[in-house]
């Protein structure tokens, strides 16, 4: 069901468990699209009409087409991304998912070494914390002024040798800031180690080819940038990566005529067994925005966002009660601002700023590294993240309700 179907604000109301009846639905929802939504970072809206109508098609799909309409969106995908072939792709229930799944499949031994950055999501940071029972030696990588990774810092602890895997984001979900993941890879390569990149902020914004980025595995998911529903990402796995996984096998296998006693029955490789039954619906979804998202009249995404972006800041800084966090070039970040205001929570301010219709993250965006990292463990920042084809009346609206909101906490008593 497209935006413009009169249906489509009762439908969209009920499946966020809201009961309006059909007018105040529609009402409801016309008045929320107006407000400028500015939390791409943690979730893309309103997804895209392509997105939804693939979703609505596959839906009301018979069953009997679903294995081949599981395997046009895999290779949809795979070619989206650059991977030569489906079996490098693990569609999964997203990139937390992803992330456990590839980390609990690594073959470590007592005394290996995983080196992460100090800007991880509670996705990654919280299963490679859990290798410690296992006897592995988790170690993070410092930043300095000029980087959130230190790269010299990276290479020392490489030469010290025994590192298994190198595992970090490629950019902070809270600030925003890049990571340098592709020179952190070739650095393990050298090294011998393997790699794990977080792909979740950059997947969408970048045209990534993982097969030429060269890292062992490669996690992302699809309610982001990448513009699908919940419920939906993937796992690439290089061909040449060495997991310890156990047999398992979602279909009949083939076995061998001229040996039909052959024991190699199971998959030894990651299977949906592994992650659980693919959503068909979120499926059709991604694949439909591969194709929007490879649409020329996108290739110039991530500087529109990035221009829009600067603009907020400026709106921002203006209040000297502010605090911006995060690289001050638009160029070594994603469009995301991250802020603090003395003397509030983020939390507090947040709501402030929906009261003045701009939708806002106000918290910690499940990320206690990051924040112990910039020193707001205690009230969090304000995350405002622009999405992909944003208008600039958007921006112009939310421009005047930042301006409106930080006035108003400033004329609050202290």
């Amino acid at each position: 069901m497209l935006l413009n179907d009169p249906m489509f604000p009762t439908q969209h109301a009920a499946s966020h468990g809201h009961t309006y009846p059909p007018t105040s639905a529609i009402e409801r929802f016309y008045q929320i699209s107006k407000m400028p939504y500015l939390n791409h970072a943690g979730t893309s809206w309103p997804k895209p009409p392509e997105v939804i109508h693939a979703v609505e098609t596959a839906i009301h799909s018979c069953p009997d087409q679903w294995p081949e309409q599981f395997e046009d969106a895999h290779a949809a995908i795979c070619r989206f991304f650059g991977i030569g072939s489906a079996d490098q792709l693990l569609i999964t229930p997203g990139c937390t998912s992803s992330l456990a799944t590839a980390i609990a499949n690594v073959p470590f031994s007592p005394g290996d070494r995983v080196l992460t950055s100090c800007w991880e999501h509670h996705a990654l940071h919280a299963p490679v914390s859990k290798l410690a029972k296992r006897g592995v030696h988790v170690e993070t990588v410092r930043s300095n002024n000029a980087c959130p990774f230190d790269l010299n810092h990276l290479e020392e602890y490489l030469r010290v040798g025994n590192v298994k895997l190198v595992a970090l984001t490629a950019a902070c979900n809270v600030t925003g800031d890049l990571l340098p993941y592709q020179e952190a890879i070739n650095l393990a390569r050298r090294y011998g180690s393997m790699t794990l990149i977080d792909a979740a902020q950059i997947a969408g914004w970048y045209d990534l080819d993982l097969n030429d980025l060269n890292a062992d595995l490669v996690a992302f998911g699809g309610h982001k940038a990448m513009q699908t529903p919940w419920g939906i990402g993937g796992l690439f796995v290089n061909s040449d990566v060495p997991l310890e996984c156990v047999s398992s096998q979602c279909e009949l296998p083939r076995r061998s005529i001229s040996n039909p006693n052959d024991n190699k029955r199971f998959s030894t490789k990651l299977e949906y067994c592994d992650v659980g039954s693919v959503d068909q619906f979120s499926l059709a979804g991604l694949s439909a925005a591969c194709r929007w998202l490879s649409a020329p009249t996108r290739a110039g995404r991530l500087s529109i966002a990035r221009r829009q972006t600067t603009r907020l800041r400026m709106a921002i800084e203006k209040h000297s009660i502010t605090r911006c966090y995060g690289h001050l070039d638009e160029t070594a970040r994603l469009p995301s601002i991250a802020f603090s205001v003395a003397g509030h929570s983020s939390g507090t301010i947040s709501k402030v700023l929906k009261q003045h219709d701009v939708i806002t993250s106000g918290g910690f965006q499940c990320s206690t590294q990051s924040h112990q990292s910039l020193g707001t463990e205690e009230n969090g920042v304000v995350r405002i993240s622009v999405g992909i084809d944003q208008s600039e009346e958007d921006i112009d609206r939310a421009i005047e309700g930042i301006d409106a909101a930080l006035k108003e906490v400033e004329r609050q008593p202290r």
